[in-house]
């Protein structure tokens, strides 16, 4: 069977004949991962049937290696978890689309798009005044903040001690950096 993707595909069966139709269906599924062609170098394919002293429906499983300069990513579609997977074909087809969206995640760190999340600045309350406060920052800042930064006007209610979460503006403030946003961290959140 020739293949119509731009790199080899290699399709194997365990415990089970062989079937022109679902290896097929495989190789077509294999060519939807074409766009990424530049980074694949090969794909192997194993469908499995269960061994014949399982008691439940046969549920199938879907291995795939793709090879890709630097790595192999692998996905492994395997039963009980899913009763569709007595389809050998809803098999392939999940293992597949795992194997797809691996792909496109590589594709974006290879390309830098993945999303960092940064944790916001934390400090504790220092020592409050009538309109104004100050914040202690773990790096050893003291933080200038006023009431109109408390998120949610809760600004009469803090206490020294207290965590918070911050935003910081430089510049704003001929005294130094300024809080432009204040918020009370609950017991429950953790502060790195």
């Amino acid at each position: 069977m020739a293949d119509a993707t731009p790199f080899p595909v290699e399709v194997s069966f365990h415990n089970m004949p062989r079937s022109e139709a679902l290896e097929a269906d495989v190789r077509r599924h294999a060519a939807k991962l074409a766009r990424f062609r530049e980074r694949i170098v090969g794909c192997r394919v194993v469908v499995e049937a269960p061994h014949r002293h399982h008691r439940k429906g046969k549920l199938y499983s879907v291995r795939i290696d793709i090879s890709v300069p630097g790595e192999d990513i692998v996905v492994t579609h395997q039963g009980p978890r899913n009763h569709a997977h007595e389809d050998p074909y809803v098999a392939v087809r999940d293992a597949f689309d795992a194997a797809l969206r691996q792909l496109e995640d590589r594709a974006r760190i290879d390309r830098g798009e993945v999303k960092t999340h940064e944790v916001p600045l934390h400090g504790t309350i220092r020592r409050m005044l009538p309109d104004y406060g100050f914040i202690a920052t773990a790096d050893g800042r003291e933080i200038y903040f006023h009431r109109n930064s408390v998120v949610g006007g809760g600004f009469d209610a803090l206490e020294p001690g207290q965590a918070v979460r911050l935003s910081i503006v430089h510049g704003e403030s001929a005294s130094g950096p300024q809080a432009t946003t204040v918020q009370p961290v609950g017991k429950h959140h953790l502060i790195d």
